[in-house]
């Protein structure tokens, strides 16, 4: 089965096509900067790597730009459109009406439109990715995937907020969780890695938007991002977790509008509102030249993680396993040694020898004496998207 799977972003599209089950990735890319003059387009093919400049206004001519190389006479890799057979989208916020994987249908984008307030970064062009496909691929089954769908497991004393209970019981106003896609991937593969009948995992999500799961018995029970994808950690542009009277101060003493307000903590905040920079890579580049604010940015962002670490381990009572993933946490070396230095009280010692080796596989960075495994495991939540897809396809036939 031909399973493409589509990760919609608000100005990017990034692509896989699977040959499945083999789990193959026949070939892979993405579509950067639409709606801008700029455009790129990145189409990766056997060993080949082809990259356009070209003017892509929208997803849809980003999409169609996808099937021209898909099909193309040079690059091709089915015969038609009709050889795909599904297409697997990540979709962020799924609310509380959907724990698993679904067959897309117009009740599902109603609710995916509907959710949009809670994630209105991500919701929107994943939902334009949907209809985009639809059109393009009119015989393919649109399946959506959701971030939050593996943190359904989360046990209602974590998800629950101390406000009036009718908000609970109405309007369904709890913690949902994000990042679920990749959480479930490296707990699994942890676990593979653990063999253990039992297991305690901190899953560490480091890119621009930044998590982290307890994961117990390979079930999420605990997740730092809530009811939107804005709290908890630091991240690249959103604050993480504020009081939020902070809110109310901004507003009613120096009079900031709330649209304001929000886009201050959604785009505004995080390390760019701390120094200038989104880019991880800029600000330690930064720190190490001696800049003060890039320095306290890192400080602030690692004991950020490390207050959650040890919030984490005391919900489960123990620690087998620490996962690095994402962008940052399988690329930033710095970021890594930073978090595991002076754990040891949570039987954390990081091998510095280790950490600095750079490998695309599991790598296990944790000295032979540390009695908590620390991992690096590369995300891939294509792949993740594509088995599930490939599953519920599977129980539809």
């Amino acid at each position: 089965m031909n399973i493409l799977v589509l990760n919609s972003g608000s100005s990017s599209l990034k692509y896989q096509l699977f040959s499945m089950p083999e789990e193959q990735v026949v070939c892979s890319g993405m579509a950067e900067r639409i709606g801008l003059e700029n455009s790129v387009l990145v189409h990766r093919y056997k060993d080949q790597i082809v990259e356009s400049n070209t003017l892509i206004p929208d997803h849809k001519s980003a999409l169609e730009h996808i099937v021209h190389l898909l099909i193309g006479y040079e690059h091709g890799v089915i015969a038609n459109i009709e050889d795909l057979e599904a297409v697997g989208h990540r979709v962020v916020h799924g609310g509380h009406d959907f724990k698993d994987t679904v067959e897309v249908n117009p009740q599902v984008k109603a609710k995916i439109k509907e959710l949009i307030q809670l994630a209105p970064l991500h919701n929107p062009s994943n939902l334009e990715g949907i209809e985009v496909a639809e059109s393009v691929f009119p015989n393919a089954r649109q399946v959506a995937v959701f971030d939050t769908a593996f943190h359904q497991s989360i046990p209602k004393r974590a998800y629950t907020y101390a406000i009036p209970k009718e908000l609970l019981d109405q309007h369904q106003i709890r913690l949902y969780g994000f990042h679920g896609t990749s959480h479930k991937y490296v707990s699994e593969q942890a676990n593979t890695f653990l063999q253990l009948q039992q297991s305690k995992i901190i899953s560490l999500h480091l890119g621009n938007g930044c998590s982290i799961t307890a994961v117990m018995d390979g079930k999420s029970i605990d997740h730092s991002l809530g009811f939107s994808p804005v709290n908890g950690l630091v991240m690249g542009t959103r604050s993480g977790d504020i009081d939020h009277s902070i809110i109310f101060y901004l507003v009613n003493t120096l009079n900031y509008q709330l649209e304001d307000v929000n886009k201050m903590l959604q785009k505004e905040s995080g390390l760019l509102g701390l120094t200038g920079f989104s880019d991880l890579r800029e600000i330690e580049s930064q720190a190490q030249n001696g800049d003060p604010s890039c320095q306290l940015a890192i400080d602030i962002m690692v004991y950020r993680i490390k207050k959650y670490i040890g919030a984490y381990t005391a919900a489960m009572n123990g620690l087998d396993c620490l996962v690095f993933t994402a962008g940052i946490g399988e690329n930033s070396t710095t970021i890594r040694k930073l978090v595991c230095t002076n754990m040891e009280i949570f039987g954390i010692e990081l091998d510095e020898q280790k950490n600095a080796l750079r490998s695309d596989n599991l790598q296990e960075i944790s000295t032979n004496s540390s009695k908590v495994k620390v991992l690096v495991i590369p995300t891939n939540e294509e792949l993740e998207i594509a088995r599930q897809t490939f599953r519920l396809c599977q129980e539809m036939a």
